[in-house]
Formats: C-alpha cells, sequence, structure tokens
C-alpha cells in the first residue's frame, strides 16, 4: 500500500490560486506617463478656472488672470531658486522682456496669431536667459544677487533711452484681439482673455513639472545640494546653472507677455525692482521647493493687495496710507509665515493633508 505523499512544511504552505488581486486606482494612476498625469492634472485646472472666470464679473475676472501670470513668474523663479539654488533679484526684467516682445510684435506684426508672438517671446527670453546664465555662471551669492539686482534696474531704463521703439516713460499701448466671432455673444472679452492666460500658464506649469521630475531637475537639485559632489559626479555644473537660468527667463518672458495681453499695454514702471523683490517675497510665502508654492504666492500677491485696499478705503484713511498699506501687510504676514512655517504656506497645506490622510 503506498504510503501518503508528504504534507508541506506549515511556512510552504499557499494559498489556492484566485484571480488577481486588484489594482487600487492610485497604483494605476502611477503607472500612467509622468507627462500625461501632468496634462490631465492641468486640464482639470483649466476646466475649474474656466467655471470660475464663467461665474464672475469684469474685475474679478481681472484678477483671476493676474494670478495666472504671477503664477507662471514665480514658477520660473522657484526653479531658478528653490532648484538650483540661484539667487535672483532681477525676475521682473524677464518680465520686462516679454512684455515689450509681444508689445512689439503686436504692433508691428499685427497679423500674427497670439500663439506665434508668445513662442517668439519664449525664443526672445530664452536668448536672454542665455546671456543672463552665461554671464552669471561663476557668480553665487551676494555676487549673483547684485548682478541680477542690476539687471533689474537698469533694464527698463531701456525705454527711456530709446523712445522711438519703446515709448518712453509711456511705454506702448496696443489692442490685442478678443474672443473670436462665434463666441463673441457669449464670451466677453475679459473671459477670453483670462482663459488665454491660464491655458498658456498651466501648459508652462506642465513643461515645468515634467522637467523638474526628470533629469535635469534632478541634476539642478544636485547642483543646488553640492556643485563639488556634483561636478564629481559628472554632471556639467555650468551647463546646468544654465539650462535653469533659461528655464526661469522663459517663465518670466512669458508670464510678461500675459500680463501685457490681458493689460494692452507695456510700460517700464510696471516692471521696477520692487516687482522683483515682491516676486522673490511672495516665492518665500507659498513655499520654496514646490510649484505649488508659486500658486499660493501668485494668489497672495494679487489678492492681499486687493484687500488691503479695500480695507483703507473702507476705515477711510489717506492717499499714502493707502498706497503703502498692501506692501505693509504683505511684510508683516511674510514675517510671520517665515517664523512660524520656514517651509511656507504650502508646508502647511502638506502637514495639513498628512494629518488627515494619517487620521483616515
Amino acid at each position: 500500500m503506498a504510503s501518503p505523499a508528504p504534507r508541506p512544511a506549515a511556512d510552504e504552505v499557499r494559498p489556492p490560486a484566485g484571480p488577481p488581486a486588484p489594482v487600487g486606482t492610485r497604483a494605476r494612476w502611477s503607472t500612467v506617463p509622468l507627462v500625461v498625469r501632468h496634462l490631465v492634472l492641468a486640464a482639470g485646472a483649466l476646466a475649474a478656472v474656466l467655471l470660475l472666470i464663467a461665474a464672475t464679473d469684469t474685475v474679478n475676472t481681472m484678477r483671476i488672470a493676474a494670478v495666472g501670470y504671477s503664477v507662471l513668474a514665480i514658477a520660473g523663479l522657484q526653479v531658478l531658486i528653490g532648484a538650483s539654488g540661484q539667487v535672483s533679484l532681477g525676475h521682473g526684467a524677464f518680465m520686462f522682456i516679454g512684455a515689450y516682445t509681444v508689445a512689439l510684435l503686436v504692433i508691428r506684426l499685427p497679423m500674427l496669431p497670439l500663439w506665434v508672438n508668445l513662442l517668439i517671446t519664449v525664443a526672445v527670453s530664452a536668448a536672454a536667459g542665455v546671456v543672463v546664465g552665461g554671464a552669471t555662471a561663476r557668480l553665487h551669492g551676494p555676487y549673483l544677487a547684485g548682478a541680477t539686482l542690476a539687471l533689474a534696474v537698469g533694464l527698463p531704463s531701456l525705454a527711456v533711452r530709446f523712445p522711438e521703439l519703446l515709448g518712453g516713460g509711456n511705454g506702448l499701448a496696443f489692442t490685442t484681439r478678443g474672443a473670436p466671432p462665434a463666441l463673441a455673444a457669449t464670451v466677453s472679452t475679459a473671459q477670453w482673455q483670462a482663459a488665454a492666460v491660464w491655458f498658456t500658464v498651466l501648459l508652462a506649469l506642465t513643461v515645468l513639472a515634467t522637467v523638474s521630475r526628470g533629469r535635469l531637475g534632478r541634476r539642478m537639485r544636485a547642483v543646488r545640494d553640492d556643485p563639488l559632489a556634483a561636478a564629481a559626479a559628472g554632471i556639467p555644473v555650468g551647463r546646468t546653472k544654465v539650462a535653469a537660468f533659461v528655464l526661469s527667463a522663459c517663465c518670466g518672458g512669458l508670464a510678461g507677455a500675459c500680463q501685457g495681453y490681458l493689460l494692452g499695454t507695456a510700460t517700464p514702471s510696471s516692471f521696477t525692482l520692487a516687482l522683483s523683490l515682491s516676486l522673490l517675497a511672495a516665492l518665500v510665502f507659498g513655499g520654496m521647493g514646490s510649484l505649488w508654492g508659486a500658486l499660493w504666492g501668485g494668489a497672495a500677491l494679487v489678492y492681499l493687495e486687493v484687500w488691503a485696499e479695500d480695507a483703507a478705503h473702507a476705515l477711510s484713511l489717506g492717499t499714502s496710507v493707502t498706497n503703502n498699506l498692501p506692501i505693509v501687510l504683505f511684510g508683516l504676514i511674510l514675517i510671520v509665515v517665515v517664523l512660524l512655517r520656514p517651509d511656507g504656506v504650502h508646508g502647511a497645506v502638506r502637514d495639513a493633508a498628512g494629518a488627515v490622510r494619517r487620521a483616515r
């Protein structure tokens, strides 16, 4: 009589075969290519913005659009400072380049569509980024900050130096196209312009987010953390710094182009040193190290000024107080945020979201 087959040991017992375990939504989402994920998120954000501007008046629509190009400008500064560690005090100069490039294109070549003007603006801004990045690649710390500070102070004066071309102190005024005839009856000019600005901003943020998560982003973070170790690992430190300047310049130029397109003007008084410092303060307020910080910084940059002016008018304060109250209020809030949350508003939001997930 045959002996029964030996049973496997307890640690060798396997469960019976069955259908594969279902893959969670989060796991399936992580298998989607990175650029596709970013495009899907950008499409959802654009849909939310379109619903928002459809439900607001013209003034609030313009403010929403202003938040858009402010977010893009701060995101470009985030790439330069937060990702590559290069301190810049002249980011407003690239916005100046973008705004005047669009103004000259609209005035001199009015037949060009908006998207062509924006592409040309990106090319001009990239060329400026190569020049500035190449000239400052060996600088760091206060020397780099001083060089970019000179750029922010000196570049807007070109409008006064060449008044025939750049309009002098009054700048350039131009008229942009509104909504297409098929949509003109249902969509106002402000709504169409705000939608165009946010479409451009979200497309640029998609590119930035993809690059930041890719090889160039890893190189920039390595150069930021330790340039010597990065060079020893074979990373071209100089070219990586220039690439970061080019990305930042493209974002700044595109933001300035969106501002000029929205307002229909390009004036040197709009791109003073105060703008560059405000963008830097908004970046610190929102939180360096993440593109989400640009969103909080851009919203604060626009709406804190609006709320401060409304409060000053409600209290019947003088003109000088009304003009300076937004700066004082933003400075006080920035000090509080830096003392309590050095990682900015996004750091606080991230920690709160993590606490909610752990509680669940």
